[in-house]
C-alpha cells in the first residue's frame, strides 16, 4: 500500500516530473529552503544528480534558486507549481506537433517510390516500446548506428541486455557511434561498450537527443527523463523512417562529434577528480 508520501510524488509524475523531481520537490516542501548538500544526504545521491534535478524543477517552474552564494532552493508553492507544470507539458506538446509538421514538409519534398520510400512517424510512449522497437532495427542494420543519449541510456544497455545486440552489429562490421555525457556513475558501462568495439564520445548538456540507424530511420527524444528503470516507465519520442530527416540528424551528429572528446580521456579526468562527493 502506498505511503501518502508515495501517492503524492506519483501524482506529480502524472504530471510531467520525473520520479527525481517528485521526491525532491516533495522534500523542500516539507522541509523548507536546502542548499544542494544537504538535499543529497537526505535523497542518497550525488550532488552532480541534484543539480542535474534541480535545473529540471527550475525549468519547469517549481523551484527557485535565491541570488545569495551558496544558493538556496525554495519549492514554489503547489498551486503555481502544478501550472507551471501543466504549462510546460502543454509547451512540449505544441514543439512535438511543430516537429511533425516539419518532417511532413520534407516529406512532400522529396519524389517517392511507392514501394519503400514514403515517410512513417509514430509516436514512442514507453521503455518497453522503444526497446521493442530498437531490436529488430539492430538485427537487420547493416553499416551504421549513431547516437546521442543522455547518461541513464548506458544504463539502459546494461539492464536491459542491449549489448549483446549491439556487440553482433560491430562484429558484422557496422560502426556504432555513441555521443553522451559521460559522468562517473556510468564509467563501468562505458568501459564495456568500449570493450566490444563502440566508438564513445563525451559531451556534456547536449540537449537534443536522437538515434539514426543506417542514415534511413530515427527515434528522436521529447522526453528523455528516465528516472526508475522499469519497462513500463513512460517516455515520449518521435520514430520515423525519412531520408531527408536522417540526413539531416547525420549532419547535426557529425558536427556535435568533432566538439566531443574521446571517452577514455574523460574517463581518465574523472578518476583523477575520484567519484562526487555527497
Amino acid at each position: 500500500m502506498m505511503t501518502t508520501d508515495d501517492e503524492f510524488t506519483h501524482r506529480l509524475i502524472g504530471f510531467g516530473l520525473s520520479e527525481k523531481e517528485a521526491q525532491l520537490y516533495l522534500h523542500l516542501l516539507k522541509y523548507g529552503p536546502k542548499t544542494p548538500s544537504p538535499l543529497a544526504k537526505a535523497l542518497k545521491t550525488y550532488r552532480e544528480d541534484v543539480h542535474r534535478t534541480l535545473t529540471g524543477l527550475i525549468e519547469k517552474g517549481m523551484v527557485r534558486p535565491s541570488l545569495d552564494s551558496p544558493t538556496v532552493y525554495t519549492a514554489v508553492d503547489l498551486d503555481s507549481a502544478l501550472e507551471s507544470a501543466v504549462k510546460k507539458q502543454e509547451s512540449e506538446l505544441r514543439e512535438m506537433e511543430a516537429r511533425k509538421r516539419e518532417l511532413q514538409e520534407l516529406a512532400k519534398q522529396q519524389q517517392f517510390r511507392p514501394s519503400d520510400e514514403v515517410a512513417t512517424f509514430k509516436i514512442i510512449k514507453s521503455l518497453k516500446e522503444l526497446l521493442t522497437t530498437m531490436l529488430p532495427i539492430l538485427t537487420s542494420l547493416e553499416e551504421e548506428w549513431l547516437c546521442v543519449i543522455p547518461t541513464q541510456a548506458a544504463v539502459v544497455f546494461s539492464q536491459f541486455g542491449m549489448l549483446p545486440f549491439t556487440q553482433e552489429f560491430i562484429e558484422r562490421g557496422g560502426k556504432q557511434l555513441v555521443i553522451i555525457d559521460l559522468t562517473y556513475p556510468i564509467i563501468g558501462t562505458i568501459r564495456e561498450l568500449l570493450d566490444i568495439g563502440g566508438d564513445i564520445r563525451h559531451f556534456g548538456k547536449q540537449g537534443f537527443l536522437y538515434t539514426v540507424f543506417d542514415r534511413k530511420i530515427s527515434i528522436t527524444a521529447i522526453n528523455a527523463e528516465l528516472t526508475r528503470f522499469s519497462l513500463d516507465e513512460p517516455i515520449a519520442a518521435l520514430y520515423v523512417e525519412d531520408r531527408t530527416y536522417a540526413r539531416y540528424l547525420t549532419s547535426s551528429f557529425e558536427m556535435l562529434w568533432k566538439q566531443s572528446i574521446p571517452a577514455e580521456e574523460r574517463i581518465q579526468e574523472l578518476l583523477k577528480e575520484g567519484p562526487p562527493q555527497a
